[in-house]
């Protein structure tokens, strides 16, 4: 596992069910200034310890069955910092002179939860991937005014190729002309990375429209080929 800006992950796979389906992941990661402890199945988060808050976070979605692990996990994930900065200072003493080596963020993208609706309460998602240290920091502002405060970001999850993913999530209500930016800062970029995300009319679309229009063009082709069928008939009739 690579050190970097003195940041020291731990990833494992806990578990690998028999059929090969499922895959069950374990995080702990420290720093002088940042602590990460996450548990996650099939590369989405299932649970992290908020060491702020002082206990286990389930950030599942509502419609599926929740899992909840045993009492006491948050005591051993705050345990595992303690040996994670002991092996932190390790590491520290045994590659004194190791390079610091950062990976830039690979793709950043801004998109809603839902289609857009004109008013219909969404959410605007900006996932970013392939950077290493980890975390980066995501801010958001609404034409040009900072919404940051009234955002959320979940913990750094780790990618097959040994860099992380991250997702920031902002809570909006359409409205046309809104403009809304995405910007990205992380250890290994000389500026930030910012992406926009226009509300415009081309975002919203009439639901009656696309059925209106393609039977209208239904309609015209069928009374087309009665036409020309009709036109046939008669001048066969005239022919004979």
């Amino acid at each position: 596992m690579k050190m970097k800006e003195l940041l020291l992950f731990f990833s494992c796979v806990v578990c690998v069910f028999a059929d090969g389906l499922h895959e069950d992941t374990g995080i702990t990661g420290c720093s002088d200034s940042y602590e990460e402890t996450m548990i996650g199945l099939d590369g989405e988060e299932i649970a992290y310890a908020d060491f702020n808050k002082q206990k286990l976070v389930y950030p599942q979605p509502p419609f599926i069955d929740p899992v909840i692990f045993e009492e006491g996990t948050y005591d051993t994930a705050v345990a595992d910092q303690q040996i994670c900065k002991h092996n932190l200072q390790n590491s520290r003493k045994g590659l004194k002179d190791f390079p610091l080596e950062r990976d830039a963020p690979s793709g950043v993208m801004i998109y809603t939860r839902d289609e857009v609706e004109f008013g219909e309460n969404n959410t605007l998602i900006c996932h970013v991937t392939g950077f290493y240290p980890a975390p980066v920091n995501v801010s958001w502002t609404k034409n040009g005014q900072k919404v940051t405060e009234e955002s959320t970001i979940n913990v750094p999850y780790l990618n097959k190729d040994g860099t992380f993913k991250q997702t920031s999530r902002l809570d909006f209500t359409p409205q046309l002309g809104d403009i809304y930016t995405c910007t990205v800062q992380h250890l290994s970029l000389t500026e930030p990375l910012t992406k926009i995300y226009e509300v415009d009319s081309s975002a919203h679309s009439d639901p009656g429209v696309g059925p209106s229009v393609f039977c209208g063009v239904g309609l015209t082709l069928g009374l087309l080929g009665v036409a020309v069928g009709t036109f046939f008939l008669i001048k066969g009739n005239e022919c004979s």
